[in-house]
């Protein structure tokens, strides 16, 4: 079957009131879209990366009260599950699609990779495309354009990153509701497959 992207019926499910009924329309709408997606990126993904790389959707099992803002379908290197370890993702907020790395507060990975932002602070700023954004919270749909961005504040993110103990920190690219891209699949997917590509030295470097 071919992906045929994302519509504003996707991103409306965000916009559903309650827990029940958001969570709901996100598995009989976007669920099955980040399920596809999940298995057609696998093998590109294992590929650029030199093992194999499992898809996990997102469940939000543990909400009982606040609906989900978020969802997405991210990609690791274990089979049981992506939170532990660097991994990948392709998710969306009702505002907007992300492609992004990321090392989440429960993975211990994050003092390697805060080692290496603090020591190569310079050359993070200098090899990140500026379009792409930094975070250091996934559940905040915000963030900072790289190009806005010091070799001092990624020195400031990592001393967080190595000295909070919630502390995460997300990069990528951002891609607003509206954007033609994301109703045509296959270009999405060379997209999403081209931000991987140039996140790639980031997950690398977080071993």
């Amino acid at each position: 079957m071919t992906f045929t992207g994302f519509t504003k019926q996707d991103f409306d499910v965000f916009t559903v009131p309650g827990l029940e009924p958001r969570m709901e329309a996100l598995i009989q709408v976007l669920r099955p879209k980040l399920d596809e997606l999940g298995g057609i990126l696998s093998p590109y993904l294992s590929t650029l990366c030199g093992e194999e790389m499992f898809p996990h959707v997102a469940k939000h099992a543990r909400r009982t009260i606040n609906p989900p803002h978020d969802s997405w379908v991210a990609w690791g290197s274990s089979k049981r599950g992506y939170k532990a370890l660097p991994h990948f993702q392709v998710g969306m907020f009702a505002s907007h699609l992300f492609i992004i790395f990321a090392v989440i507060y429960e993975s211990p990975n994050k003092l390697i990779l805060a080692k290496y932002l603090d020591k190569h602070a310079s050359s993070v700023k200098k090899n990140i495309p500026d379009d792409f954004y930094w975070s250091m919270d996934h559940m905040d749909p915000g963030g900072k354009l790289h190009k806005d961005l010091t070799a001092s504040d990624f020195k400031a993110m990592a001393a967080k990153l190595s000295s909070v103990k919630k502390s995460e920190i997300l990069c990528g690219l951002r891609i607003e509701q509206g954007d033609p891209i994301l109703r045509d699949g296959d270009k999405l997917i060379a997209k999403v497959e081209d931000t991987f590509e140039k996140l790639l030295p980031l997950y690398k470097v977080s071993f």
